[in-house]
């Protein structure tokens, strides 16, 4: 997903997406937590991309930190679509139920676009997005089960990893490794 305030500043998050049934997808359902910069944007300026890649490692820069992705204007709003996006959706606000912990904001497909076929995610590539959603919960979940998950996730990268791919396990493991030694012992270990 990708956003701007209201000054222009981009924001690069990571976010699922409620999709609709069919094949005509006129509106989408974007469900981010209300303390997010994800939703502080939308509500400001009522726009949103979102961007269909294959790539983990967009997915792992994005959860970590915001990084400063490669970028093209988007068409048809005030955003920026990602440069190594398969498809895109250009998005403009329809309506916001901002109750807690996650806003519920309906999103109106206002353009449409398609680089390159999505090639999609073979089990290294899942592997690299579960251990990428592990690292956003290290607060949550106990530490030895975080490792334990790695462990059994490391095998599908061994197996079927590219490059692409072991980078990212790279980058995401060496961050919850880091992390695991700094989180605060609030959680039960």
């Amino acid at each position: 997903m990708t956003t701007r305030d209201a000054g222009g500043l981009v924001n690069v998050a990571p976010m699922g997406v409620e999709w609709p049934e069919g094949d005509v997808v006129d509106e989408l359902v974007l469900k981010p937590f209300v303390e997010t910069t994800t939703f502080r944007n939308v509500q400001a300026t009522g726009r949103a991309v979102v961007n269909l890649t294959d790539d983990v490692r967009v997915f792992v820069r994005a959860a970590i930190g915001n990084p400063a992705e490669p970028t093209n204007p988007a068409t048809a709003i005030d955003g920026v679509v990602l440069a190594d996006a398969c498809s895109w959706y250009e998005l403009e606000l329809v309506t916001t139920d901002a109750t807690p912990p996650r806003a519920r904001i309906v999103m109106r497909v206002v353009h449409r676009g398609l680089a390159r076929e999505f090639l999609g995610f073979n089990r290294a590539r899942h592997a690299v997005l579960e251990a990428t959603i592990l690292a956003t919960r290290l607060h949550l979940i106990p530490h030895a089960e975080v490792r334990a998950e790695l462990a059994r996730l490391q095998v599908l990268v061994d197996k079927t990893a590219g490059p692409r791919e072991r980078e990212a396990w790279g980058v995401i493991t060496k961050y919850v490794g880091t992390r695991l030694v700094t989180v605060s012992d609030a959680v039960a270990r």
